[in-house]
């Protein structure tokens, strides 16, 4: 399957150790913050969890469809990643498409 811009861009991350995975690791992040990316599965207690935090950190919130975040990382159970680099955050935001979508609100 072909990766989507966005999933190459996520894939820079992880390779640049910019990317921290999973509620408990994002959560305890210090530094700063660019962009969430939520896992289109994930329950409405973890939605309402990546809010408070995309509040906490002043940063985007992006939901993957299509496709699970934990296929798109490669980590099991991934539900919820956090992006700590600027510009690669910027590149994701510009490459959403019809697998990763700004969160808008609502139902997700």
């Amino acid at each position: 399957m072909l990766k989507s811009k966005a999933e190459s861009y996520i894939g820079f991350c992880i390779k640049a150790g910019k990317l921290t995975c999973g509620f408990n690791a994002v959560e305890a992040e210090k530094k700063r913050v660019y962009l969430l990316i939520l896992c289109g599965s994930a329950s409405e207690n973890a939605k309402k969890s990546a809010l408070k935090l995309k509040n906490k950190f002043g940063c985007e919130l992006a939901v993957t469809e299509g496709r699970l975040l934990e296929d798109i990382t490669g980590r099991a159970n991934c539900k919820l990643a956090a992006v700590r680099d600027h510009d690669l955050a910027k590149a994701i935001l510009s490459a959403t498409d019809e697998n990763l979508k700004l969160y808008s609100g609502g139902n997700g």
